[in-house]
């Protein structure tokens, strides 16, 4: 008997995951077929975009910049001891186009704009509006998720475009401002080595890959929150680190495909 109910727990376990999967992967599957509509209703995307993006920026900026003035001091010491302080540039664009771009700016979106969508979408179900719409034969998926989606699948790139930039001129500042390497090889170098489609190109291919994954996530855990102050407070929590750890995850797989070949 212990065992024919130990049996029937794991089904009954293994059943309802399965079915958790599918609800995520049909409501994915509903978010990217809502591009069309999304595109005739711009303005809710660019609304989304302007709150997820240019609220987002400061600390991307400044998560940049000091990122940048560390890679500076960290390659110079580390540059110094073989004769190439000169690649100074070259290491920090790649280091920044390549890996930390993507992964540190899709990061803190999940910790400041993912958090804030959760909570956001988690507060809908809690005060019934979802549920309002429905009634209404207002699809919320449609309405309410999809400007969201596609504003976070736009921003996410921008910023991190802005965090690599922002990254390179802290460097520049401790590398040769502070410091001292030549300015010309500092810019040269990272000319003549960072390689527009294979570096930048797949970096920003990484972003976009993080964007999906990051704010579907985030509407996800929000969307089918417990109606409840926990329910969204667990839900915020649920959403940073599940898209942490799927950021991460989904960095390894990627770079595994673009770099080794």
């Amino acid at each position: 008997m212990k065992l024919l109910n130990l049996l029937e727990q794991l089904g009954a376990k293994t059943r309802s995951l399965l079915q958790d999967w599918g609800y995520g992967a049909r409501l994915l599957l509903r978010l990217l077929a809502s591009l069309p509509a999304s595109l005739r209703r711009f303005g809710l995307v660019r609304d989304q975009v302007h709150f997820l993006g240019n609220y987002s920026l400061a600390i991307i900026t400044v998560s940049g910049l000091f990122v940048g003035f560390v890679l500076g001091l960290q390659g110079y010491y580390t540059l110094q001891r073989y004769g190439s302080a000169e690649a100074l540039g070259l290491l920090v664009a790649l280091s920044l186009v390549r890996e930390l771009g993507p992964v540190v700016a899709a990061l803190l979106f999940a910790g400041r704009a993912g958090a804030s969508l959760t909570a956001e979408i988690g507060l809908m179900r809690a005060g019934e509006q979802l549920t309002a719409l429905e009634m209404m034969a207002v699809d919320p998926v449609r309405r309410i998720l999809a400007p969201r989606f596609w504003g976070g699948v736009i921003a996410l790139p921008v910023l991190t475009a802005v965090f690599s930039a922002v990254g390179i001129v802290g460097a520049y500042a401790v590398g040769v401002l502070l410091i001292g390497v030549d300015a010309g090889s500092f810019w040269s170098q990272m000319q003549g080595g960072v390689d527009v489609f294979k570096d930048v190109g797949n970096g920003m291919i990484k972003s976009v890959v993080f964007a999906v994954a990051v704010t579907y996530i985030a509407l996800l855990q929000g969307f089918v929150a417990q109606p409840t102050p926990e329910g969204v407070a667990n839900a915020t929590t649920r959403s940073v680190v599940i898209s942490s750890l799927s950021v991460l995850g989904l960095d390894f797989i990627l770079t595994a495909m673009m770099f080794s070949i």
